[in-house]
């Protein structure tokens, strides 16, 4: 187990993800999304509330932007919006299989839910990358190949990423059950011919989900949902994290989580989009536990310019305006002595992947050069839950990939695991030597 110095250069490092929804500002939300916004989270988990079909530039495919009902990590019913693209055509006997995408940070705003910009039903398109056409990614990986192969593809946004309330960012267990219950969405809505049978894959924030939503039994297995009986064969986390692997475990003390809050504070300081990060993490998770206070961890000003710049603006433009307002002085933001950290300590541990044996394999793939998301997690992760007895495999990606070229360069080799899980065929993992691999 790593020393608490090296947690805080981990924890909380969601990386950035899919889009807010223009190139240049975010927009207003649109039409669908504010009528969406209006509707009570009324309805069976996976329900779909409301639909409508859209273009898509991919052959052979057609989508539409769905909302459905969804719960968060307390039992709260929520509403979710998202994107579900469909191969044409009639759906073969047994039905299609389903692809759950859960998508990396995008903000924390109703207008960052990915499936509101022009054309969302594309490949992934990666703003760090070299081709990327826009100021944040967007689109879904292999898409245009898990269409070709028949399958149905769905991509949540997440709860309050377009379906009302506060978005809870960073709190894997909220977003792993927006991914599970998109499942149920897809399996539900007759005009996706999809079965019962689902992988899920997600990247940083997204692989935290997908992570999550592999110990998730008892949701998965719940009755008297819009679909019954779903079935994850599989689980692909890119690049995942994982807050609570390394958290202390037991019973800790007062000590221990001052200690904890202080190194969070002092390793996300260090620039903006750390800042950003760490300070959105705060809001989505006094968001899913209201016995926290913004103001236990930041100044007066700070929950005010907080709670007003991420309610309105999407990750990147958020930084820009703190980087603006403040310059290099952001960290001014938080207190000099956090209070209530026990709590918080608690609250981010409970956020995260719950120390479940998986209900199916589970697959990661990392990149030597990833320091956004720093692969000591997807080490941790596998040796705990090997330790449990699960199938978990972690792939190192070949050269020097980055947190950003993951995706990419994974892509063709998720693709046949998941061939091969939807196949029936047993999958090998390297839990055996899962203390001596590299991180």
């Amino acid at each position: 187990m790593k020393k608490l110095p090296s947690l805080a250069a981990s924890v909380l490092g969601i990386t950035l993800g899919i889009l807010s929804s223009s190139i240049y500002a975010n927009p207003p939300v649109p039409a669908f999304y504010t009528n969406v916004m209006k509707m009570a989270p009324q309805g069976k988990l996976g329900q779909v509330i409301t639909k409508e079909r859209i273009t898509t530039s991919v052959k052979g495919a057609q989508a539409w932007k769905i909302a459905y009902i969804s719960s968060d990590l307390e039992g709260r019913k929520t509403i979710s919006t998202g994107l579900i693209v469909v191969p044409v055509g009639q759906a073969p006997v047994g039905d299609r299989p389903i692809m759950a995408w859960a998508h990396g940070t995008t903000g924390a705003a109703q207008s960052c839910g990915p499936s509101q910009i022009l054309d969302p039903a594309v490949p992934l398109n990666e703003y760090f990358l070299v081709g990327g056409n826009s100021w944040t990614d967007y689109g879904v990986p292999r898409l245009e190949e898990f269409i070709k192969e028949g399958y149905v593809v769905i991509a949540t946004d997440y709860q309050g990423l377009g379906g009302g309330g506060v978005h809870q960012y960073g709190v894997a267990a909220t977003q792993s059950r927006d991914l599970i219950n998109s499942v149920r969405a897809a399996s539900s809505m007759k005009e996706a011919g999809a079965g019962k049978k689902a992988v899920a894959y997600g990247w940083s924030q997204g692989g935290g989900a997908t992570l999550a939503a592999a110990s998730s039994p008892e949701y998965i297995a719940q009755t008297g949902t819009a679909a019954d009986g779903i079935e994850f064969v599989g689980f692909v986390g890119l690049a995942p994290y994982d807050m609570a692997v390394d958290m202390p475990k037991g019973n800790i003390d007062q000590a221990t989580a001052d200690k904890v809050m202080g190194e969070l504070k002092s390793a996300f300081s260090t620039d903006i989009l750390s800042f950003a990060h760490f300070s959105m993490a705060l809001y989505g998770t006094q968001a899913a536990s209201p016995h926290l206070k913004l103001s236990d961890v930041l100044t007066d000003e700070g929950v005010k310019v907080i709670q007003e710049v991420y309610g309105s603006k999407c990750v990147h433009a958020a930084a820009d305006t703190l980087v603006f307002t403040y310059g290099k002085d952001f960290a001014r933001l938080l207190k000099a002595q956090p209070t209530n950290t026990l709590a918080w300590v608690q609250a981010f541990t409970k956020s995260s992947v719950a120390p479940v044996t998986p209900v199916a394999p589970v697959v990661i793939y990392w990149g030597t050069k990833d320091t956004t998301e720093p692969p000591i997690q997807g080490k941790l992760y596998q040796i705990q839950m090997c330790k449990s007895g699960a199938n978990v495999m972690r792939v190192q990606l070949p050269g020097e990939q980055t947190h950003f070229t993951t995706p990419g360069t994974a892509g063709p080799l998720f693709q046949d695991w998941i061939k091969d899980r939807l196949a029936g065929k047993p999958a090998t993992n390297n839990c055996a030597m899962a203390e001596q691999l590299p991180s």
